[in-house]
């Protein structure tokens, strides 16, 4: 008995590890941009904790602020000088005893820009991180070269593979190929089939020859908490039947998919010389659309990639931070967007995930390795960054309402008005958390 719990304990340590490494870095770049910029706003940070309750670490630096670790790492704050607590709603008491000069470092007395700017930091240094990492997979990996050359083969079963590294694929199955695009969106077209004729220049010279579709049934990558995933499907698998009949291409797979309509299907698999049987059911999922929209399909939770790696080089620091604004910003449309197809009933609400599903997808995401991890951490940024800018007291989003107020109308709200916002804040937060736990136990 307590055998067979070892390695579901392991699962559960290695889960909470990588959550609580992903929310640590999240939050401490969120809580760096408060600090970073309410310093340089003049703004004084008396503490800056990683983690609440019992302090496990701390010291003091030159300028005052005392950085800290704590006993529970689910979040952190910056307690800015006079605030009466690490929302930074109210005194302490003491800011009526300052001097004009000391009320100015405080996030009570400073001008209201400065105060605007401060709270603005956090999710902007959220949003930053997402680019910045986005930008440096560009930057490291490089970027894929228009022309269809072929790069390295990938390991295939007793597949009809004759094209070589270096080949430029001229066409297939007798449609022109011009760019490396196209073969992916060829691969889609093409008639099921154990080989496909190739047209291709090696050498300068012109060769026609058969090999395996642009596009087999190769696993390049399992989401995570996917019917596919929680069978043990992992990325290089190769799919070579479904239900006892073969299958050459990943567009076969997803045919049998689709017209299985949820039903459970039985995935003979090829891992590396080993074969390998599954079952597992197909779960509705909302998928994003171009258009904004979203539609819900039957999925088993992989991707699918061409049987040759293409040929990358290097990418300039624009087009790489390029790819990282446009990819965060891909995040944050869709995260909007499916937040409003959930409100108004278009999307299952178990699109919602809460701190149980965010935890699971950690963990296994950090078990595809490092690469993915890091990819998680900057999808995950972005949607905190977005969170927090949500017009709720108690987020980032709520003391910047408050601080349009002040603007228009020259004064704060009052105190009063402020506690009972935050408190309503606090319940809308806490109704939210309850819903998404509940997603994640039921759904």
């Amino acid at each position: 008995m307590i055998a067979s719990l070892v390695p579901q304990f392991g699962g559960l340590i290695w889960t909470l590890l990588a959550f609580v490494l992903a929310l640590s870095v999240i939050v401490a770049i969120h809580e760096y941009g408060h600090y970073i910029v309410g310093r340089w706003c003049g703004i004084k940070a008396d503490v800056f904790s990683i983690g609440f309750g019992p302090v496990l670490w701390s010291r003091m630096d030159r300028h005052g602020t005392r950085w800290q670790m704590a006993a529970l790492p689910l979040g952190g704050y910056v307690k800015f000088r006079g605030d009466a607590n690490a929302a930074s709603v109210g005194d302490d008491g003491t800011v009526a005893e300052m001097t004009e000069a000391e009320r100015a470092q405080t996030m009570t007395g400073a001008s209201l820009w400065r105060r605007a700017a401060t709270v603005a930091a956090g999710p902007i240094f959220n949003f930053i991180l997402s680019i910045l990492i986005f930008a440096g997979f560009v930057i490291v990996s490089g970027r894929v070269v228009d022309n269809p050359v072929v790069g390295e083969l990938k390991p295939l079963p007793e597949a009809v593979v004759t094209l070589q590294p270096g080949d430029e694929i001229l066409s297939i199955g007798g449609q022109s190929i011009e760019a490396i695009t196209d073969v992916a969106s060829t691969a889609a077209e093409l008639p099921a089939g154990e080989s496909i004729s190739y047209e291709v220049r090696r050498d300068g010279e012109m060769l026609r020859l058969d090999a395996a579709p642009p596009m087999p049934a190769r696993v390049e990558q399992v989401q995570a908490r996917s019917a596919a995933w929680d069978v043990g499907i992992r990325a290089g698998d190769v799919v070579t039947a479904i239900d006892g009949v073969a299958i050459h291409s990943f567009r076969d797979l997803q045919r049998k998919v689709e017209v299985a309509e949820g039903a459970p299907l039985g995935l003979t698999v090829w891992r590396e010389g080993e074969v390998l049987e599954f079952t597992l059911t197909p779960r509705s999922q909302a998928l994003p659309l171009p258009d904004g929209g979203f539609e819900t399909r039957y999925l088993i939770g992989i991707t699918g990639s061409l049987f040759f790696e293409p040929v990358t080089e290097t990418a300039g620091l624009v087009e790489a931070v390029s790819y990282g604004f446009s990819q965060t910003g891909y995040i944050l449309k869709s995260s909007l967007s499916a937040l409003a197809h959930i409100v108004t009933g278009q999307i299952s609400t178990c699109n919602l995930s809460g701190p149980i599903g965010i935890a699971e997808t950690s963990g296994a995401v950090a078990t595809q390795g490092l690469e993915n991890f890091v990819w998680f951490i900057a999808g995950l940024s972005a949607a905190v960054g977005l969170l927090n800018l949500f017009p709720i007291p108690v987020l980032d989003g709520g003391h910047l309402v408050f601080h349009a107020y002040e603007a228009v109308r020259g004064k704060p709200p009052s105190d009063n008005a402020v506690r009972v916002l935050m408190t309503i804040g606090i319940a809308l937060m806490g109704a939210l958390m309850l819903f998404a736990l509940w997603n994640d136990i039921f759904c």
